[in-house]
C-alpha cells in the first residue's frame, strides 16, 4: 500500500516539525493537521510559523476529516485519550498508524481501540525543536525509529519506511523496537525531567560535575535498571550515548518539559518517573532521584496557578 494522505494529531513542537518536512516534500495536499472541534475553534486563528516562516498546512475539525493512509499522533501523553477519540473518523481498515509520544505505553492504549493490525511500535529522538510562542524552531530534525509489535500486520513496517523515505524524514527500521523505546524513556526520564525541575538546557544538563548533571545521569540510571527488571537489555553504552547525544545539541535548547514550564502546561512526568516509579515499587527497585524528581515537578506544577 502506497502511502499518499498523512493526518497528524498534535499541532506542537514534534507535529509541526514533521508536518513541516511532509510539506515541503510532498507538497501541501499530502498532510493535514485534525483537532477537535473544540479546540480547531480555540486555535483556527492562531498565527503559527516554522523556523521564521509561516506554517501553510491546513488544520481541519474532526467532524470534517475523512480517513487517511497514514495517522501521526504528536501529542503529549496528557492529550492521548482526546487524540484517540479524534482519531475515530481518520482511521479506515488500512490506516497506518505511528505514535510518536514520549514513554512507553501509548501504543497499547492505541491498539486498545484501533487494533495492532496497522499500529507500529515507534520513538522519536534527537531532534532540538523548541515551540514557544506560536513559533517553532530547530536545527536538528532528529529521526523516527520504528518496528513491528507482535500483532502488527506484515508489510505496514514496509509502507510506513517507504512512506518516510519519500518525505525525507530520517529514521531507522529497528529489530529490537523495544529496547529503544525503553533507551529513549531512560534519556527522557534524565533531560526532561531534570531541565524541567532545575529550568535547564541541554547544555546546563550536560555540564560536567555540575549538580543538574548528576541528577540527568541519576535518573537514567535508575531507569536503566527498572529496564533490567522489565527483560529489557538497556546498558552503560545506551546510557552513555544518551548523554553524548544530548550533549551533541544546541546548548541553548530544551526538552518539551522545560517547554512546558515555560509555557505553565501539565507535563508527562507520569510517563516518565511516574512510570519508573510504579514498576521500581513492583520489582523492589529504589529510585530517590525520581523520587525527588516527580515530587519537584508537581510542586512546580501545582505553582502555575499563582
Amino acid at each position: 500500500m502506497s502511502i499518499k494522505k498523512v493526518a497528524i494529531i498534535g499541532k506542537g513542537a514534534v507535529g509541526l516539525l514533521y508536518g513541516s518536512i511532509i510539506e515541503r516534500s510532498m507538497g501541501p495536499d499530502a498532510v493535514e493537521f485534525v483537532m477537535d472541534d473544540a479546540r480547531y475553534e480555540r486555535r483556527k486563528g492562531d498565527a503559527v510559523t516554522v523556523n521564521g516562516s509561516p506554517c501553510g498546512i491546513a488544520t481541519l475539525p474532526a467532524s470534517k476529516a475523512e480517513p487517511v493512509d497514514l495517522v501521526i499522533l504528536a501529542v503529549k501523553a496528557t492529550g492521548l485519550d482526546g487524540a484517540i477519540a479524534t482519531m475515530e473518523r481518520l482511521a479506515g481498515p488500512k490506516t497506518r498508524i505511528i505514535s510518536l509520544l514520549n514513554g512507553v505505553t501509548s501504543e497499547e492504549r492505541i491498539a486498545a481501540r484501533f487494533g495492532w493490525e496497522n499500529t507500529v511500535l515507534s520513538v522519536a529522538q534527537g531532534m532540538d525543536a523548541v515551540f514557544i510562542g506560536g513559533a517553532l524552531t530547530f536545527t536538528h530534525a532528529g529521526e523516527i525509529r520504528f518496528g513491528a509489535a507482535q500483532g502488527t500486520t506484515p508489510g505496514v513496517v514496509e509502507d510506513i519506511e517507504a512512506f518516510l523515505s519519500r518525505a525525507g524524514i530520517a529514521h531507522t527500521v529497528e529489530q529490537d523496537i523495544r529496547h529503544r523505546m525503553w533507551t529513549k524513556l531512560m534519556l527522557n526520564v534524565g533531560i526532561n525531567q531534570t531541565c524541567m525541575a532545575y529550568g535547564g538546557t541541554y547544555g546546563t544538563a550536560s555540564e560536567q560535575g555540575s549538580e543538574q548533571n548528576r541528577c540527568f545521569v541519576a535518573a537514567m540510571r535508575e531507569a536503566l535498571a527498572v529496564a533490567h527488571a522489565e527483560g529489557v537489555n538497556v546498558t552503560e553504552a545506551d546510557l552513555a550515548q544518551m548523554a553524548a547525544l544530548i550533549a551533541s545539541l544546541d546548548p541553548q535548547g530544551m526538552p518539551s518539559m522545560a517547554q512546558d514550564r515555560i509555557n505553565r502546561k501539565p507535563t508527562e512526568v507520569e510517563e516518565f518517573s511516574g512510570t519508573i516509579i510504579r514498576l521500581a515499587d513492583a520489582h523492589g527497585i529504589l529510585v530517590p532521584q525520581n523520587r525527588w524528581l516527580y515530587k519537584r515537578i508537581r510542586e512546580i506544577e501545582a505553582g502555575y496557578a499563582g
